[in-house]
C-alpha cells in the first residue's frame, strides 16, 4: 500500500477501501477556502468597490459582470484540461489544486486591495475578480472531482462527501462572519458624522485588507492539510471515462432534453434572484434603511438559518416530494416586499431569517432535481455514463452566466438612479432603486422561474433494477460539480 506524502498509515485508506477519519477530516479542510472567499466576496464586494474604493456604479457592472463570465467560462475549460491531465507523482487531480492555490490566494488579497492609481481602479478589480472567479473553478472542479479517487468504496465516497459539505458549510459562516467583524467598523453609522463625502472611517482600506489577509491565508493553510492528509488513489476505470463525447457534442444532445432544458431555464430565474438579494441586501440596509450596523447580525442570520434550515428540507423533499418543496422558494417574497416598506430592524431580522430558509430550498432542490432528468436522458437515449458530467457542468455553467447578467444590469441601474460613491447619504431614486433590487426584481423571478418549473415535463424514473447503478453514476458526476452545494 502506498503511503502519502507527511502522514501516518492511520490516515491511509484500508484494504477494504475505507477510508479513516483523519483522511475524511482533511479532505473536507480542503474545501474551506473557496467558501469562505465566496461567502465574504458575495456579501461585502459590491460595498467595497463602491464606497471604499469608489468607482464608479458602471464600472462596478463591469467587474461583476466580467467576474461571473470568466467562473462561468472556466467550468468546461476546467473540464476539458483537466480530465486529459497525465497522472503524476502525487497523482492526477491533486497538482491542479495545488498549482492554483497560491495565485488564488494572491489573487482573492489584491481584489481588496486599493490601488494607488484611482483613475485606473475600474480595471484593476475586473482583472483581479476574472482572475479570482477562474482559478477559483480550476481549483474546485479538481478538488470536488478527487472525491472519486479517495477509494472505490460508494458508502466512503459519501461519508467523505458529508465531511466536505459540513466543512464548505463551515467555511459560509466563517466568511462572512469574519470579514464582516473586521470591516464592521468602517460602516458604521457614526462615521456619516465625519466631515466630508466619505461614508467610511480613515482607517478603512487597512480594515478591508487585514481582512482579506486573514481569509487568504486560509487557503495555503487548509490545502496543506489536504495534501498532507489525503492520497489519490488510481483509478483506470475513472481516467478513462473523462475522453468520451466531447462538451459541445454532448451540450448539443442535452439541450434537446425537454425536462432538462424547462429545469435550467426555471433556475436560471431562481437562481439570479438569489444572488441579486444576497449582493443588494448589505447596500440596501447601509443607504435605504439605515440598518448599517446591523449589517452584519443580518448577514449571519441568513447563512445560519440557510445551514439549519437544509436538514429539514431534505426531509420535506422525501416526504412530499420535490414540486411540493419547489413552493418554499416563494416564501420569501412577501418578506422582501414587507422589508422594502417596511425598512426596521425587527422586520429586517425576519426578512434574514425567512430569505435563509428559501435560499436553502432553491440551492438543494435543482441538486436534487437533476439525477432524475439525467435518469431520464439515459433511459431514453443509452449514451453511457460520460454525459452525467455535461449535465452538471453545463448547468453550473448557465446558472453562473444568469447570475453574471443579473448583477451587472443591477448594478448598471444604480449608475442611471445617480449613486454617488462615498456618500453617507443617497438621492431618493437611488433609496427607491435599492428597495426595487431587494424586492420588485427577486419576486419577479422567482415567480417566473417557478412558473417554468412547475409545467416542466415529470422525468420517466428508473426502475428498482437500474435504480442502483444510476444511483452511483449520479454521484459520480455531483463530485465533479463546482460549488454544487455552497451557499454561494
Amino acid at each position: 500500500m502506498q503511503v502519502a506524502k507527511g502522514s501516518s498509515p492511520n490516515t491511509q485508506v484500508s484494504e477494504a477501501g475505507r477510508l479513516s477519519l483523519c483522511t475524511k477530516v482533511c479532505y473536507g479542510f480542503g474545501g474551506i477556502p473557496n467558501q469562505v472567499a465566496s461567502s465574504a466576496t458575495a456579501f461585502y464586494l459590491q460595498l467595497f468597490l463602491l464606497d471604499v474604493a469608489q468607482i464608479p456604479a458602471a464600472q462596478v457592472s463591469l467587474v461583476l459582470f466580467g467576474g461571473k463570465v470568466s467562473g462561468a467560462v472556466a467550468d468546461p475549460v476546467a473540464g476539458f484540461f483537466i480530465t486529459r491531465s497525465r497522472r503524476t507523482g502525487s497523482g492526477r487531480l491533486m497538482p491542479w489544486v495545488l498549482g492554483c492555490m497560491p495565485f488564488l490566494s494572491l489573487a482573492y488579497f489584491f481584489l481588496w486591495f486599493l490601488p494607488p492609481f484611482p483613475s485606473l481602479r475600474g480595471l484593476w478589480y475586473t482583472a483581479f475578480y476574472c482572475l479570482f472567479q477562474g482559478l477559483a473553478t480550476f481549483f474546485q472542479v479538481p478538488y470536488t472531482a478527487l472525491t472519486m479517487l479517495l477509494t472505490r468504496s460508494p458508502q466512503e465516497r459519501d461519508s467523505a462527501t458529508a465531511y466536505r459539505m459540513t466543512m464548505e458549510m463551515a467555511g459560509t459562516l466563517m466568511g462572512a462572519s469574519v470579514h464582516g467583524l473586521i470591516v464592521s467598523s468602517a460602516h458604521s453609522s457614526n462615521h456619516c458624522e465625519l466631515p466630508g463625502p466619505a461614508a467610511v472611517s480613515p482607517d478603512a482600506t487597512r480594515l478591508y485588507s487585514l481582512a482579506a489577509g486573514v481569509v487568504a491565508l486560509t487557503y495555503p493553510v487548509c490545502i496543506s492539510l489536504l495534501f498532507l492528509g489525503v492520497k489519490e488513489q488510481p483509478d483506470p476505470a475513472d481516467l478513462a471515462s473523462g475522453q468520451g463525447l466531447g462538451f459541445l457534442a454532448g451540450l448539443g444532445l442535452t439541450a434537446r432534453h425537454p425536462p432538462y432544458v424547462k429545469l435550467v431555464v426555471s433556475f436560471l430565474f431562481i437562481s439570479a434572484a438569489v444572488q441579486v438579494e444576497q449582493s443588494y441586501l448589505v447596500l440596501f440596509c447601509t443607504h435605504a434603511a439605515q440598518l448599517r450596523d446591523h449589517v452584519q447580525g443580518l448577514v449571519l442570520t441568513i447563512l445560519v438559518s440557510a445551514v439549519l434550515s437544509t436538514p429539514l428540507w431534505e426531509w420535506v423533499l422525501q416526504r412530499f416530494g420535490k414540486r411540493t418543496s419547489a413552493l418554499g422558494i416563494c416564501v420569501m417574497v412577501p418578506f422582501a416586499v414587507l422589508l422594502a416598506g417596511v425598512p426596521t430592524a425587527p422586520v429586517a431580522y425576519v426578512v434574514a431569517f425567512v430569505s435563509g430558509v428559501s435560499i436553502a430550498v432553491s440551492l438543494l432542490l435543482p441538486w436534487s432535481m437533476l439525477p432524475d432528468v439525467v435518469d431520464d436522458f439515459q433511459l431514453q437515449h443509452r449514451h453511457g455514463p460520460g454525459l452525467e458530467t455535461i449535465f452538471y457542468t453545463s448547468y453550473v455553467f448557465f446558472t453562473k452566466l444568469s447570475g453574471a447578467c443579473a448583477l451587472g444590469i443591477s448594478a448598471l441601474s444604480l449608475e442611471f438612479a445617480g449613486y454617488k460613491v462615498g456618500a453617507c447619504r443617497q438621492a431618493a431614486e437611488v433609496v427607491v432603486t435599492l428597495k426595487v433590487l431587494i424586492s420588485a426584481v427577486p419576486t419577479c423571478l422567482v415567480l417566473v422561474g417557478l412558473c417554468i418549473l412547475m409545467v416542466r415535463p415529470t422525468p420517466r424514473l428508473p426502475g428498482q433494477d437500474s435504480a442502483h447503478q444510476q444511483s452511483l453514476r449520479r454521484k459520480s458526476s455531483l463530485s465533479l460539480a463546482s460549488n454544487s452545494r455552497g451557499l454561494l
